[in-house]
Formats: structure tokens, sequence, C-alpha cells
């Protein structure tokens, strides 16, 4: 066997796959340790490849706080050092805007959630930079502060600034060169030095000194005396200020975050009137944009019943709190546009037949014919009785219409007045919106034109408006979803509407709407509690009804907030065995699995207690597959646990009463854990629903694998 030549023995015989593989090993493939590897030597089978260690960078604090800089006293020092007491903490109490905190008892939570509580309590700190000017982040210079620097400043105006006039500009310089003037009328330009200027011109006056041997110093003394006279205090801040939405670096001292509100709307509830008066209705409002197809405000619950037509409920209404009373309502809007509608829906108790046939009378006797159909109302006001003694705590759906919102803003902004009236018939068949005014006002617009731009959609300024909405809808027992309604509100903008040839209910909803005060009395946040100037509790009270904006909105949260709501959307009964046809679904809030676990948490609509333990959906009649349009309210405890879990439970309700037959019949069970993962469990859900009751410590499983 021939030997190896020298240099065959000094090469590596290491495969290059070999060293990938443990380099990938040690280092987890970084890319960046790869690349400043360091092999020194040959590699051999038995030596691992030697690599550079990685470096921790340096901590930039320790290292000056270590290395003093060794700078010399001078101009140049302060720009070096950075100075030690730049930054000071000072404390600022926290305003408050209810007369009672909205943060619950600390005994009730647990430490962990105490802590993140105590954010909406404690004061701010608020951290004051005194050398904040002289950092390039600092720019002094806004439109407000320009103005005011420059007030009092000559205005300058150079030759070369005025823009001459095209194809004169010629023929006026021509004609100068050919006119004699006198100093006085020839301002000095660049036309000035023509040779018959220059003979019929007076001759300047001597500079004074002007060969005088003056030293270099005394020059440079006189030179500084005379910049320093009528100088500007400030003269780089009349430099304009960079466009402010293109900054380089800004640094802008931070407002105290505030609890943010919209453009805000104050509506109140004058008065509900129908042709004829025999049975309680009940009344709700809401926002809705129809562009983004959400629903921008929870819903305000009012009562305008007469006292005789709440005794009526009485046996099934608890005493009402006043909290439950209020009949005006403050909205935000964070986005107005003209896609935005107040929607009224209207909902009766329960009673044998469908809508349609509970609406009929509504539709046929009028208040002028009273006398002649006496016998006849007698009889629907003594049917009506009794359904509200057996069937008060159910409701149906009854009737709805809808407000154009920038219409009736834009409308009442043009006009010269103090205050507007107008007459809405949402339902009449000549396919138009009606507009009625006092003679006095000349001309009529139309509440069908629609106007573009952000002044059309201000809500701040425009004139308080009362409007009667004379016409409803009736509801569709089918046709009861957010996507119905869309669909219903797009179709309420086009001159052709399919909803005008409808036959409408006629009624008389007097509405007050108009820009809301800053400070207003009596009013209530969404949890109900006073904001400050509430000088008498017995007072009716204004509820704040809380946004949800149709877009996001960045700003911090300042209050604490803990309210969950709850959207019960349908149900699929067609396939169930059974007789159940008259389906409500009763809404709890447990903290266990017993019947009496249930906690009084849910809010109140109108004219009832002010929390209950349990909420009940509207009865659509005879339907095994029902819709449902209600919104359940629920505050929630601080501290959450495993156990805590909605539960739902679905009813068959027996409309004709019966020997041996109950009023209610549980037809079937679900249920909602609270928590999952420790966190809040949110979002849409199809559940299951059981026949047989949930099972033991069925608040911790999931109804989907039960």
């Amino acid at each position: 066997m021939a030997e190896r030549r020298a240099f065959a023995q000094k090469i590596s015989r290491t495969v290059a796959a070999e060293v990938r593989k443990q380099i990938s090993g040690q280092y987890s493939g970084s890319p960046q340790l790869l690349k400043n590897l360091n092999i020194v030597g040959s590699i051999s089978h038995h030596t691992t490849v030697p690599l550079t260690e990685a470096v921790d960078p340096v901590d930039l604090e320790d290292y000056l706080i270590t290395h003093p800089l060794a700078v010399d006293s001078g101009l140049l020092r302060d720009l070096i050092e950075f100075p030690p007491d730049d930054i000071e903490v000072v404390y600022s109490p926290r305003d408050c805007r209810t007369l009672v905190s909205a943060v619950p008892e600390e005994s009730e939570m647990d430490p962990h959630v105490r802590d993140c509580i105590r954010s909406y309590t404690e004061d701010w700190a608020v951290v004051i930079r005194k050398y904040h000017k002289l950092g390039t982040g600092f720019n002094p210079n806004t439109l407000d502060k320009q103005k005011e620097r420059q007030k009092g400043l000559p205005k300058q105006v150079f030759e070369s600034d005025e823009a001459p006039d095209g194809n004169n500009y010629q023929d006026e310089q021509d004609d100068l060169k050919r006119r004699s003037m006198s100093i006085d009328d020839t301002p000095r330009g660049s036309w000035a030095c023509s040779i018959f200027d220059l003979k019929n011109s007076l001759p300047d006056a001597l500079l004074p000194n002007l060969l005088d041997r003056t030293p270099n110093e005394e020059i440079d003394r006189q030179n500084d005396d005379q910049r320093k006279a009528n100088r500007h205090k400030e003269l780089f801040a009349l430099h304009p200020s960079p466009d402010e939405e293109e900054p380089i670096e800004r640094l802008s001292v931070p407002e105290v975050p505030k609890e943010h509100f919209g453009q805000r709307l104050l509506v109140k509830c004058l008065s509900l009137k129908f042709e004829i008066e025999i049975e309680p209705i009940f009344a709700s409002l809401a926002l809705y944009d129809v562009k983004e197809k959400k629903k921008i405000s929870e819903n305000f619950y009012f009562d305008l019943n007469s006292e005789q037509m709440k005794g009526l409920l009485r046996p099934h209404v608890p005493p009402a709190a006043i909290t439950t009373l209020a009949r005006s309502a403050i909205f935000s809007i964070t986005y107005p546009s003209q896609d935005v509608f107040l929607v009224i829906k209207l909902e009766k108790v329960l009673q044998q037949g469908d809508i349609g046939e509970c609406a009929e009378p509504y539709m046929i006797f009028k208040e002028a014919d009273a006398t002649k159909n006496k016998e006849k109302l007698e009889k629907l006001k003594s049917q009506a009785d009794q359904f509200c003694q057996r069937l008060g705590k159910y409701r149906m759906p009854f009737a709805w219409t809808a407000i154009h919102l920038m219409n009736i803003v834009s409308s009442a902004g043009s006009l010269e007045r103090d205050s507007t009236e107008v007459e809405i018939s949402t339902g009449e068949r000549k396919g138009s919106w009606s507009e009625r005014r006092n003679s006095s006002l000349v001309g009529r617009r139309s509440l069908e034109r629609t106007t573009s731009g952000d002044d059309s959609c201000n809500l701040t300024s425009f004139r308080p408006a009362t409007l009667t909405v004379t016409n409803f809808f009736k509801q569709e027992g089918d046709r009861l979803s957010d996507e119905d309604l869309y669909k219903f509100l797009a179709d309420m903008r086009r001159p052709s509407s399919v909803l005008r040839r409808l036959r409408p209910i006629t009624a008389q909803l007097k509405i007050d709407i108009s820009p809301a005060p800053e400070n207003p009395h009596y009013c209530l946040t969404p949890e109900l509690l006073q904001v400050k100037l509430y000088p008498d509790s017995r007072v009716r009270p204004t509820r704040e009804i809380l946004e949800f904006p149709a877009r996001d909105v960045y700003v911090p949260n300042t209050t604490y907030r803990n309210l969950l709501y709850i959207y019960p959307q349908s149900l699929n009964f067609a396939n169930r065995q059974g007789s159940a046809r008259n389906i409500t679904v009763k809404v709890q809030f447990m903290y266990g699995e017993d019947p009496s676990n249930a906690m009084p948490v849910i809010f109140g609509k109108s004219s009832c207690s002010e929390f209950s333990k349990e909420a009940y959906t509207a009865v659509v009649y005879h339907n095994r597959s029902p819709d449902f349009h209600e919104e359940i309210k629920v505050k929630l405890p601080a501290t959450l646990t495993d156990h805590h879990h909605l539960l739902f439970t679905f009813y068959h309700v027996s409309c004709q009463q019966k020997q041996n037959t109950p009023l209610e019949t549980p037809v079937g069970y679900t249920w909602i854990p609270m928590l999952q993962n420790g966190r809040l469990k949110t979002g849409q859900f199809c559940l299951p629903v059981s026949l047989e009751k949930p099972p033991q410590a069925y608040s911790v499983l999931s109804p989907e694998g039960h």
C-alpha cells in the first residue's frame, strides 16, 4: 500500500453532514450562531467543533453607572450627561363620575382579582419630565401659538414673491421703461436701473462714516447691537410646524384617561297611544347600523302604560324599582352615519292566537267608533284581562317601527326655530315619508332626502325635535332575527318599499330627540349607578345606554364594567316528539347545580324589580322552531368559579286553561359553563337540548360532550 502524501494526511476526514448535525444539535439551528462559527485547527472524528460562545448584550444603564463619562466641565457636558432630576412622579386623585364606586367589595374577591380591580381606584401616577422641552420630540410650534407670536410683526413682501400677470407682464415692462418717474413714485427694483429713471431720480443720501477708519472690534460690536435691536424673542419658533400626520417623533404629554363617550343623543319617550286601549303594551329602543349590520347600543326598555293597564299585571309583577321607571335615555354614537336607525319594538302579554290575530283589533277598530263598537271592545277587554291574570309574566312579539335618525337630525338642524314638530308615517301606501310642521314654517322638506358629509352626521348642534310616529309594522313570527331586521331597514330607504304596501297598525308614539346636555341631572349609568348631581333619589331617572361601537375604539378602560349580554337566537324542535309549540326559554345565572343557586344578577326591564333571578324570552304562538329577539343583561360577579354557568330551561306554555294541565311544562335543558381554561367563555354557541334534567355536577361539564 502506497504511503499517503504529506498534504493528504492533513486533510480532515469529517463529513460535512456530520458537522451540520453536530452544530444544529448544540445550537438548535440558529442562523446567527452558525454564521459566527470559528473553527480552529483540523476537525477529527473524535473532537467537537469549537464554536464561539454567545455574548450577553451590554446593560447600558449598568455600564454608564460603572463607567462615568470622563468629560471636563464645560458647555457640552449637559448635552452628554443625563440629568438626574429630569423625572418627577406626581400622584393625582382619580375622579369618580358616580356617587358610589362601581368596584365591588374587596371581601368578595380573590387576591389576584383585587389587585386587578385596584387599577380602577388608585390615583393616577403622572410622570413629569422637566427637560422635555429640550428633547427632539418636543415641538412647541402649534398653529395657535404661531398666530399668537406673529401678531405685531410687519408683513414682508418681496418683489420676487409677486407673481406677474402672464401676457401683460412684458408690455408693462416696456411701458415702464418709456415713462419718466420721480423717486417717490418709483419702487426700487430690477427695472429702476434704467437710464431714463436715473436721469430723473434724486440722489440717495450719503452714508455717514463710510470712509472712516474703524477697528474691526468696533464694527463687530456695532453689528451685534444692530442684530439684537428689534429682534423677535423666539425667532426659530416662527418656522412652520411639521405636518402632524407625519411626525418624525411624537412625545406629546398625554391627557388624563377618562371614560369614552361618542356624540350623545337624548331621547325622551312622551306617550304611546293606540286606537283602542285594552291591554298593556311594552316598548324598547335600540340603535342599529344597517351598513355595518350591527346593533350599536343596548336596549332601553320603557313603560308608557296607564295606571289602569299596569294594574292588570299586578299579580305577576313585583313592586317597580325607581330605576326601571325611566322614560328618557342618553345614547352614545361614536361613528354617526347615514345608516343609523332608531328601532322601536313593541310586545304584549301572551294570549291564544298568532300575532296576526292579536293585532287585527288594533287595525280595524278606530277611536272615533268606540261608541258603536262598545260591546266588542268590552269583550276584548275582558279577554285581555283573563290573559293578563293567567299569562301575565309571558310576552309575545307585537309590532315594530324604525326612525332614520340622520334624516330627522339634518331636517331639524336646518330650521330657524327652537324646536321642531315632525310627524312620521312609516307605513303609508303612498310610498314616501310624510312630514308635517306648523304653518309658520315655509316649505316642506321631504324626509326621503339624504345628505352626505360630516356636517350632516353631527349630533351635537341640531335643534330639538318632537317626533310623532303614527304607524307600526305588524311583527312577523317567522322574521324576528336581526338579519331580517337589516333587510327591512335597508328596504325602508328605497322609494318603492315593500313595507309601505303593508297594512299598518295605527298608533301615536311621541318622542323628543335632542343633543344630550353635558352634565344631565338624575342620570344612571348602564350599571344603574347614580351619576353625580343627583339631588333626589325619588325623581324619575334618565338612563345612560351602553354603546356597542360599530368599529373598535382604542381608549383605555378607566371604569369598572363587568356586564354580560345574552342573545338567544333560535330553537329547532321540528323533529322533537311531543306537543311543545308555545315555547319560552328561561335563562338563569347559577353558581351551583341546586335550583336555589340562581343569582339575582339579571337586570330588570321596565316597571319591575331592579334585578331578578330569571328572564323569559317572548313566545311565538304555535311555532316549534321559533326565533328570538331578546337581550338579557347580566351583572357578572367579580370572582367566577368553575361552577358558575348559564342554565337554559325550555318550557311549553299552555295558553288554554284546561284541567290537570300545568301552566308551563319543561321540555328541555342546556347550559354554558362560564369559564373555560380560566377565561370567560363568550361567542356564539350551538347547544344540544336534553329532554332530561342535567346530571349531577353538570356545571363543570360541557353540554356537547354530555
